[in-house]
């Protein structure tokens, strides 16, 4: 009896040590924004399916975020199984060898599904290098009964002059509404991600055809001087230190008239549990000058697998897990259509379920359409990207930036000020790059 006993003991060991050996934990370094916070709750249906697979989240504010998964990368620090990556990194980092190309999301991913508008921007050679969780361009959200009591409709494609008088007329700084929240927070993915679309739409650009910095011409005052003022006549206090979570929160709780961001943020404004404004918002496009760009953006939110991690095989089934069609099913029926991942595939677009669930729906695809990276301002330019400029100096050029517009918002600086310093240091780092001979 003992020997039976220690004979299955030992059985019994051999498979509980051989079950520790097989589960994989997989570390997923992801952005603190509302559809990546919801797929962390749903994960009990990928370990169902997947039992040997465990999951570790870091999730972190977009800014940090970005740095953290930058020097890892670059340094092969190895921290990370699945990284959070946006469209400006992929093409980058693809070709800079620091990720996997994506070719084993299984038979029923179907990759054609994916709208070419934003599968294009995260293929490099043909070959898929992340898979976007969620996709985005950009889009006026505003609150029908503030226009309704001042008399204003709002077009369906407004100019920047008629929101600006209109966001003037909405304030009402007493009761705490301010007419429009517009991101301040420092950051080429925060502020900047705005304010380079809007300037596309003012006529400006980042750089010449010679790489030279533009920030000395009068598009870029225009666009600075428009936006600083508009802030300060009809914006909320402390907007240097908004970014998309800070306005998110100040409209959902009937503070903004108005908010230019993310068509991704509508899901979470028209939704009665997390909105007190629910009932009132509209939708419109993103305001133009007249010169034959809107400012809005394109971007999506990507899962990547680092070309560092032992566990590529783990990795890509939780990467064909959560950009599939069937995780926008679950979302669906744990939360409701309006809770799809948006902008991603053209089944859900195609879905009569979500037309009817998302008002927004038919705007959001059209803003991502429009949207057209390599020809993203008014004159030519030499580089690619709508609300960045896809070389790898972007991401320092474009903070630091960020910086001095952050600062002439918050009074510290003039306009001409951050002007003249953004033009500095922009050309400083470009000659030091050699992109300007």
């Amino acid at each position: 009896m003992r020997h039976y006993l220690a004979g299955a003991l030992g059985a019994f060991i051999s498979v509980a040590l051989s079950s520790t050996v097989l589960a994989e934990t997989l570390t997923i370094a992801t952005v603190n924004n509302g559809d990546m916070i919801r797929m962390q709750k749903l994960t009990d249906d990928f370990k169902a399916k997947n039992p040997g697979i465990d999951l570790e989240w870091v999730t972190l504010e977009e800014n940090v975020l970005r740095q953290k998964v930058t020097t890892d990368i670059a340094t092969k620090g190895g921290q990370y199984d699945v990284l959070t990556i946006g469209t400006y990194e992929v093409p980058i980092w693809a070709k800079q060898g620091w990720l996997l190309p994506l070719d084993n999301l299984g038979a029923n991913y179907d990759v054609d599904d994916l709208l070419p508008a934003i599968r294009s921007g995260l293929t490099v050679d043909g070959k898929l290098y992340a898979a976007p969780f969620y996709g985005e361009s950009s889009m006026v959200m505003y609150r029908k009964d503030l226009f309704d009591a001042a008399g204003l409709k709002m077009p369906d494609a407004p100019t920047w002059d008629f929101v600006a008088d209109a966001a003037r007329k909405i304030t009402n700084k007493d009761k705490e509404i301010y007419g429009i929240c517009l991101r301040g927070k420092a950051g080429w993915g925060e502020n900047m991600a705005f304010l380079t679309a809007m300037s596309n739409s003012f006529g400006a650009r980042w750089f010449d055809e010679k790489w030279k910095p533009q920030f000395d011409q009068p598009e870029w005052k225009d666009t600075l001087d428009f936006y600083v003022k508009l802030m300060k006549d009809a914006g909320p206090p402390g907007a240097s230190s908004n970014g998309f979570n800070e306005n998110l929160a100040l409209f959902q709780t009937g503070k903004c008239g108005m908010w230019i961001d993310a068509t991704v943020a509508a899901s979470f404004v028209a939704d009665p549990k997390q909105s007190q404004v629910a009932d009132k918002v509209g939708f419109a496009l993103a305001p133009d000058k007249g010169l034959g760009k809107r400012g809005n953006w394109l971007w999506a939110w990507s899962l990547a697998i680092p070309a560092g991690t032992q566990k590529a095989e783990a990795a890509e089934k939780f990467v064909a897990w959560a950009t599939s069609k069937e995780y926008s099913n679950l979302v669906a029926e744990k939360e409701g259509w309006l809770n799809a991942p948006p902008g991603t595939r053209k089944s859900l677009y195609a879905n009569a379920d979500y037309q009817k669930a998302a008002s927004f729906a038919k705007m959001t695809l059209d803003s991502i359409n429009s949207a057209d990276p390599s020809k993203p301002t008014v004159k030519p330019v030499p580089y690619v990207g709508v609300q960045f400029v896809a070389i790898p100096e972007f991401q320092g050029i474009g903070t630091a930036v960020g910086q001095q517009f952050s600062a002439a918002l918050a009074g510290q600086l003039s306009v001409d000020q951050a002007l003249q310093s953004a033009q500095q240091l922009a050309t400083r780092e470009m000659t030091k790059a050699g992109y300007i001979k």
